[in-house]
């Protein structure tokens, strides 16, 4: 009877948290035209408790949509523009010295991590030692400044930017760091009938704002909601063999994994395929996840996780 009543109770956080996202995207959805997947994976990646790689050409909204989200959660937000010449310190802060009344004095200065929503803009541009210290603070969501460490603040997001094109002078990312992104999501250009309203929404005069409509605690309720959400063995089977088929070394993979790809991804990828389809299941109001959550999150969780071989590379496969 008791675990009767607490499924119930499940049933209704989650079709109540439902309409809440539904609410969510539809004040991101009136700034943003167009981009119904990247708004989508955008979400998904706040409520898993994950970090987004965003890679797209530039003027395709990636930063606009995430100022958007930020003002419709409130939440703080800050914005690091990566640059080769930019040190860890100038993003996870430094100790200045300050005038007290006992003498001058150390004092910790926060850094532009020190946010609940950040964005790394061209991340691939900073040196390998500026791109560590912002691992740490999404893996750790601390900081570590002169031996002491400096706790950040809940809910933690980091969405960094990378753009395909222009790769001269850049330093790509590790398989490592790859690794800790819960997605890498390519983001499209968009049709005609976006590009009309952009323009119309832009130029014509018709701009318009995302209203708060949530806040930190908020979302960190929901996050709790979304891990309750069931998953049946089956379901995390296909998950977990989706996995094992990206494994060239694992004779039972299909062919194409075989021949073409050089290393499969990792558990934290199961990890991530599981954390990213409840919360999926969640935004479409339904009460466990289904094979078709796995497959909606697949891509965005897989393609910077497998690497394609020699011969891959050479008949022109991408890891899509």
């Amino acid at each position: 009877m008791n675990e009767v009543v607490n499924i119930n109770e499940l049933n209704e956080r989650i079709e109540r948290e439902s309409l809440f996202v539904d609410t969510l995207s539809r004040e991101v959805g009136k700034v943003i035209v167009g981009q119904r997947h990247l708004i989508d994976t955008l979400l998904i990646g706040l409520l898993s408790n994950g970090h987004i790689l965003l890679e797209g050409v530039p003027g395709l909204a990636k930063t606009l949509a995430i100022t958007t989200l930020a003002k419709a959660v409130d939440a703080r937000f800050s914005r690091i523009q990566f640059t080769p010449d930019l040190m860890p310190a100038d993003i996870t802060g430094t100790n200045i010295i300050v005038k007290g009344e006992a003498g001058n004095e150390f004092r910790f200065q926060p850094g532009p991590l020190f946010a609940s929503i950040v964005l790394a803009d061209e991340i691939n541009r900073a040196t390998p030692k500026t791109q560590a210290a912002l691992l740490e603070a999404m893996q750790e969501h601390s900081v570590t400044v002169a031996g002491e460490t400096h706790a950040l603040s809940e809910p933690y997001f980091v969405l960094a930017t990378q753009n395909p094109v222009e790769q001269e002078g850049t330093y790509p990312l590790p398989e490592a760091q790859l690794d800790r992104f819960l997605f890498k999501v390519l983001v499209r250009f968009p049709t005609l009938d976006e590009l009309s309203g952009i323009v119309d929404m832009t130029v014509g005069g018709g701009e318009r704002r995302a209203e708060k409509v949530s806040d930190g605690e908020k979302l960190l309720r929901m996050r709790a909601v979304a891990r309750e959400v069931p998953v049946a063995k089956a379901v995390k089977e296909y998950a977990l063999k989706l996995l094992l088929n990206t494994h060239p070394e694992i004779p039972e993979s299909p062919e194409i994994s075989r021949k073409f790809l050089r290393f499969g991804a990792s558990p934290r990828a199961a990890q991530a395929l599981i954390a990213a389809a409840r919360v999926h299941a969640l935004m479409e109001g339904r009460y466990n996840v289904s094979f078709d959550d796995i497959d909606f999150v697949a891509p965005a969780c897989l393609r910077h996780r497998i690497a394609l071989s020699f011969e891959g590379l050479s008949e022109g496969m991408t890891a899509d």
